[in-house]
């Protein structure tokens, strides 16, 4: 009994480990009117927490909110566009060296993607 519960224990501890996301992630990031945008993902985890930025056509942009819990990551980006602040949630799964994305808000129907850790 004691040594199933001991694996038990063992497989939860090892499922609740985070993710390895730190790094840079390129992506195609579909748009509206069909057109994708490249976007790279810069992250950087501590334990939960995530940090970073995302690079694209209007250049760097610094996420928040950023959590990462076993596999599944989430964070906010937020730009202001003419006088106002649109903001996009992105949350997702790591998958090795892939992350299937889905971005939601902005101005937009959500948009899913994956995103492709670069070496």
């Amino acid at each position: 009994m004691v040594k199933q519960l001991l694996v038990a224990f063992t497989l939860l501890a090892t499922s609740l480990v985070a993710a390895d996301v730190s790094g840079k992630w390129s992506a195609q990031v579909p748009g509206r009117n069909g057109e994708t945008r490249e976007q790279i993902f810069t992250l950087k985890a501590d334990g939960e927490k995530l940090t970073g930025s995302i690079a694209g056509g209007q250049g760097d942009t610094p996420i928040a909110d950023g959590k990462v819990a076993g596999d599944t990551v989430s964070f906010t980006m937020s730009r202001e566009m003419n006088g106002n602040t649109i903001k996009w949630t992105y949350t997702g799964t790591v998958s090795g060296d892939e992350m299937k994305m889905k971005r939601a808000g902005g101005q937009g129907e959500p948009r899913e993607f994956v995103a492709k850790r670069t070496k």
